[in-house]
């Protein structure tokens, strides 16, 4: 790599990031107060738990701001491989921890990791370096399209075994639409879409569940007390919240009416206790980082930095549609996070991870 000139990182992605993470804190607080003192006999449990992640996860931001992000091309392979090791170990009894029908973690102590988690970073690292060493073939199916995706559907069939179909479609979309970014052809996505689509259905229509899961989207109160039950609380908070909300720590849905609310449907809580205004300010805090990495996208001083940036981003910008579009009702029940701000140590760490590279980026993007 060519000596570059080193800025200071994008201070407004620094301020964004650091904006949601205390947003996160205090709402993670807020919507688990009630489950971790009925549960744990202390009400601030969740939060530590949660100030902890957040703590070792900013270290890991503002150290690996400072790694060189083309160092990443050449651990590409290595981070790959460890992610695959880490997918099959989880899904052996014994290693794998089981959580709400999925083995998707494995113990680390008192604390538990989700490789799949790591796998979405892996990839991002993985396809930017093969994208960029394989540019001009990325309109060719042979040699462009296929190899490309070969990986990227052997570690979703992986995630798909635990099963966890809402991480294995983030990172499928994330590396579809870096790859999309390359160049590939129109003709040749309208066919992956295609192919992808009755996949998906048969996904769908082999595990009953995931049938419950399209119908209560449809109509959840066909089903109130069990696929729909969710989706209709969760619902139930974001009504009455109207424009300025019930109040801060106010939320009824928290008591014991919506499942762990600190988890996935923390944007219902948000919504119940400040209101419009303040899922708006929520949204409005994604849209701003959103915009701030693709202008580093843009500005990356070559491919392997664009591509680098453009899969975060994708990552990123692909969960935060899907889980407020879960809670909101738009889109089916599926148990994606909500990046920064929902309970969850492997999801947070790799985001602020993820943000620390984008970062790095920043320090040589002329924009």
């Amino acid at each position: 790599m060519p000596t570059l000139k080193k800025s200071t990182p994008d201070f407004l992605l620094i301020l964004v990031t650091l904006s949601l993470l205390a947003v996160g804190l205090i709402m993670v607080y807020s919507a688990s107060a009630v489950w971790a003192e009925y549960k744990f006999n202390d009400s601030f449990f969740f939060a530590k738990r949660q100030l902890l992640f957040a703590g070792v996860g900013v270290v890991a931001m503002f150290f690996i701001m400072n790694i060189d992000y083309w160092n990443w091309r050449s651990w590409a392979k290595i981070l790959v491989i460890v992610c695959f090791v880490l997918l099959i170990a989880v899904l052996i009894p014994g290693v794998g921890m089981e959580r709400n029908g999925s083995r998707s973690w494995i113990g680390v102590g008192a604390f538990s990791i989700q490789p799949s988690e790591f796998m979405k970073f892996a990839m991002i690292v993985f396809l930017a370096k093969f994208l960029t060493d394989r540019q001009r073939y990325i309109t060719t199916v042979k040699q462009g399209l296929v190899p490309s995706l070969g990986l990227v559907f052997l570690a979703f069939a992986l995630i798909m075994l635990q099963p966890d179909l809402g991480t294995g479609t983030v990172m499928v979309g994330t590396c579809v639409v870096m790859i999309f970014i390359a160049g590939a052809r129109i003709r040749h996505f309208i066919f992956l879409g295609l192919m992808g689509l009755a996949g998906f259905v048969a996904l769908i229509a082999s595990a009953p569940y995931r049938i419950q899961r399209i119908t209560s989207f449809l109509d959840p109160w066909s089903d109130p007390q069990n696929s729909g039950f969710q989706i209709i609380q969760s619902l139930y908070a974001i009504g009455p919240g109207g424009l300025f909300g019930l109040g801060l720590g106010q939320s009824r849905q928290k008591f014991f009416y919506l499942p762990e609310p600190q988890t996935d449907f923390i944007f219902a809580i948000i919504s119940e206790e400040l209101g419009f205004i303040g899922g708006s300010f929520v949204i409005l805090l994604f849209a701003l980082l959103l915009w701030r990495g693709m202008r580093i996208a843009l500005g990356a001083p070559d491919l392997y930095g664009s591509f680098l940036a453009v899969g975060i981003i994708a990552m990123i910008a692909i969960q935060v549609m899907i889980n407020i579009g879960v809670v909101t009702g738009l889109m089916p029940v599926t148990g994606i996070t909500l990046p920064f701000l929902s309970y969850g140590g492997s999801s947070l760490t790799l985001m602020l991870m993820a943000v620390g590279v984008l970062l790095n980026v920043s320090r040589y993007s002329r924009y």
